[in-house]
């Protein structure tokens, strides 16, 4: 193909993300956008398997039955949102064990905050509030993303992960009618999640390489630092709702510009934990790969029964 009709692609690739037109695997792509999209959707799907850790071993802790099936019924949605986003992912041209490699060798990223400890069943609720609160806030632009196998599955995922931030506020709310010991168990969980929700929106604007051209390419419809600040003015009197205070001395309401000002948030930390040195960083993708290891008998029985069925088939019609 010559450099002409590279050119006139290019243009033509354009006028469509100008025009909010889908754009669909078989379609011609730039290649950086096609690589941006692996990055980014794969990305989100390492986030959600590995999201399933610090939850899954609260399931058989929590303290009623409703509760435990209710953060059963989170988990194994959590596990359908990694598979709708590899699916996605592989319309690109890439396979599952190339990402799982990525994943495993440590190439590939997943969301900060699921390097930090789930100490109390306050925790859980504190996860659904505010991590499940501030992905719905990320995601919803997504479903009119420019790739049209992203903007589908993200319609489903924005819908059960409602489900799942009510489900994590409705705890905060009975921690918080309960005994003393239970309100400070409460306000110890948002204290130590506060902070990590804000980080994982990512860097601010001018130290993120990827957001000018995410929007350019209608991949993000807002920046990091705009979807920090709605978090904040959606979060913040949830918490006062119920008697929780934000751990922030700097927080106040700016009535000129009609949201909070907030204090510096601790990007040495944020820095720190993506590059694998969190409080949980290696026990999380020690159970990630001691899990795809162990269930490779598991893999292999399928296949063969799969093959099996295949061969069955193939003498009938034969």
């Amino acid at each position: 193909m010559s450099e002409a009709q590279i050119k006139n692609l290019e243009k033509e690739f354009d006028a469509r993300i100008a025009r909010d037109e889908k754009i669909e695997p078989k379609d011609w792509m730039p290649e950086k956008y096609r690589k941006t999209h692996i990055r980014q959707m794969s990305q989100h799907a390492h986030s959600e398997i590995i999201g399933m850790l610090p939850e899954g071993n609260w399931i058989s802790r929590a303290p009623s039955l409703r509760r435990k099936v209710a953060l059963l019924a989170k988990v194994q949605d959590e596990g359908g949102h990694g598979l709708y986003l590899y699916s996605a992912t592989e319309t690109l041209g890439i396979t599952r064990d190339e990402l799982f490699e990525q994943l495993h060798s440590g190439k590939a990223k997943y969301s900060s905050i699921f390097n930090y400890p789930t100490l109390t069943w306050a925790d859980i609720g504190a996860i659904g509030w505010l991590v499940d609160g501030a992905a719905i806030i990320n995601q919803v632009p997504l479903c009119s993303t420019s790739f049209g196998p992203y903007a589908r599955a993200m319609v489903r995922v924005c819908k059960e992960e409602s489900f799942h931030q009510r489900q994590g506020y409705e705890i905060m709310v009975k921690l918080m009618k309960g005994t003393p010991e239970q309100k400070a168990m409460a306000q110890d969980a948002l204290n130590r999640w506060w902070w990590p929700s804000l980080m994982m929106l990512g860097p601010t604007d001018s130290e993120s390489v990827h957001t000018a051209q995410s929007m350019k390419w209608k991949l993000k419809r807002k920046t990091n630092d705009e979807l920090r600040q709605q978090f904040i003015d959606q979060t913040v009197p949830q918490a006062e709702l119920i008697g929780l205070n934000i751990p922030d001395e700097e927080l106040k309401w700016n009535k000129e510009k009609k949201s909070y000002d907030f204090g510096t948030i601790d990007w040495d930390e944020f820095w720190q934990v993506v590059k694998g040195h969190g409080p949980c960083n290696k026990e999380r993708m020690t159970a990630r790969v001691s899990a795809w290891e162990n269930g490779q008998w598991v893999r292999d029985a399928a296949m063969a029964h799969a093959e099996k069925q295949e061969h069955k088939k193939l003498n009938k019609v034969g």
